[in-house]
């Protein structure tokens, strides 16, 4: 049994934009060992992606797919991740807002998602796909401290000063829309789950609840409204954002479509 080609896809294109979009901070946290925190993180992403992507080629029928030709030689409407990876580091949704980077804003969002990858993970672990399942084991392990990393500074944030407690409370407002992308089922989702391969993310719901609603009393914050926007991204339907993002990630590969590294 394999997974749909599609949904590997949709695995594989979260972890990469959103290790690309932490991979923005090298060179720029706020201390030393944030920045190696954040590189390290982004490494473990990247990582999971190009396993997803050599299992992705595998099951291609086109005999020259390779994990480089999933990751520089798609456009934005072939790319299925979730929109709340690819937005910027910033509260303002203006394609250079990420000149101003929010730390805050890249805690929530990592806080988010890994809450519910740390769950995922789990569920593929016993996929009947026997590949996503073993990538499952181990992306488990490297996505449990990404959460205990997030979840730690989103605590500090939130019952630090009122000025982290204001930037982590608006970050959380700004991105918990996105989340409802999370429980809303896309074709590639059904037919894995169909399959025995895939997870359901609405099974799941009540337990991501449980980890977000437990830490933001912990970090004395308020849970915003999840209302009034169901993004589209992992059906190909993107922000403005995800394009800066392939193009900055690619424009070398593009460059040079024909080299081995």
């Amino acid at each position: 049994m394999q997974a749909p080609l599609a949904y590997v896809l949709h695995l594989a294109d979260n972890a990469l934009i959103l290790g690309q979009r932490n991979a923005e901070w090298c060179g720029h946290g706020p201390i030393l060992e944030e920045d190696l925190a954040l590189s390290n993180n982004s490494l473990d992403l990247i990582g999971q992606a190009r396993l997803l992507y050599q299992h992705a080629a595998s099951l291609s029928l086109e005999t020259h797919t390779t994990e480089d030709r999933l990751a520089y030689f798609r456009d934005v409407p072939e790319f299925r991740n979730y929109t709340m990876l690819e937005l910027p580091h910033s509260l303002a949704l203006a394609p250079t807002a990420s000149g101003d980077r929010n730390y805050a804003v890249t805690i929530a969002r990592n806080f988010l998602y890994s809450a519910l990858m740390v769950l995922i993970w789990e569920a593929l672990s016993s996929s009947k796909d026997a590949q996503l399942a073993a990538i499952a084991a181990k992306s488990l392990k490297e996505t449990q401290y990404h959460l205990r990393h997030a979840r730690d500074w989103l605590l500090r944030m939130g019952d630090g000063t009122d000025e982290s407690h204001a930037r982590i409370q608006a970050a959380l407002t700004h991105l918990m829309p996105y989340t409802q992308e999370f429980w809303t089922s896309s074709a590639q989702e059904t037919a894995a789950i169909e399959s025995g391969a895939g997870a359901d993310t609405r099974t799941l719901q009540t337990n991501w609840n449980d980890v977000v609603d437990h830490t933001l009393v912990e970090a004395t914050l308020k849970r915003p409204s999840s209302d009034g926007f169901v993004t589209t991204g992992k059906q190909g339907v993107h922000s403005e954002h995800l394009g800066f993002v392939l193009s900055e990630m690619q424009s070398l590969a593009r460059a040079h479509p024909e080299a081995v590294w």
